[in-house]
């Protein structure tokens, strides 16, 4: 009888644990990449740190169109990122968990007008994507943007003052064409 518990147990055990499993990796911090709704090519590189439970988000890098600044401040921010440059800007900040995969309670700007908004991240159950919604009073009234999640050999790519493992190589296994391609692109 014993036995036959054991075995029942072992079998329904990976039915009920992989919640469990998977609540461990539905965290933000990481690299991800937002793209273009229209043009579907890159437009961001943002990179999101966990600081004891609260987490904040950086540019890490920008895919340029012809004519833009490559070396582009926050000149219309008013708060301490004012003319601070792009890549590395501080544009997530104070986020912390408020449901199992929802983040909020923290503001995202807009370097390109200055304006903060109040923010949530949602991060989907495979943990490959993050819904990030701006927001002026009610989450309703707020836009999203969704974020994919990227390989840890995307690392490599950033430029080493925003690479916060600046000796990362692209390992092995990652084969080239695993990273997203950043054809046509600069780096800010």
């Amino acid at each position: 009888m014993r036995m036959k518990l054991m075995t029942a147990v072992a079998v329904l055990l990976p039915l009920v644990a992989p919640g469990r499993a998977l609540s461990a990796d539905l965290t933000p911090a990481g690299l991800w990449q937002a793209v273009d709704d229209d043009s579907k090519q890159p437009t961001g590189w943002f990179l999101i740190s966990d600081h004891g439970g609260v987490y904040d988000g950086i540019i890490a890098r920008m895919f340029l169109k012809p004519g833009e600044d490559p070396n582009a401040v926050c000149d219309q921010c008013k708060d301490d990122r004012h003319d601070h440059p792009w890549l590395g800007l501080e544009i997530i900040r104070g986020m912390k968990q408020e449901a199992e995969a929802k983040f909020a309670g923290g503001t995202i700007l807009d370097p390109r007008d200055g304006k903060i908004y109040k923010a949530t991240m949602k991060v989907a159950p495979d943990g490959q994507t993050l819904v990030v919604r701006g927001y002026i009073g009610f989450e309703l009234l707020g836009q999203n943007q969704y974020w994919t999640r990227l390989p840890d050999a995307a690392y490599s790519m950033l430029d080493p003052s925003v690479n916060p493992n600046p000796a990362v190589k692209h390992p092995p296994s990652a084969h080239k064409s695993e990273l997203p391609h950043p054809e046509n692109s600069a780096r800010r």
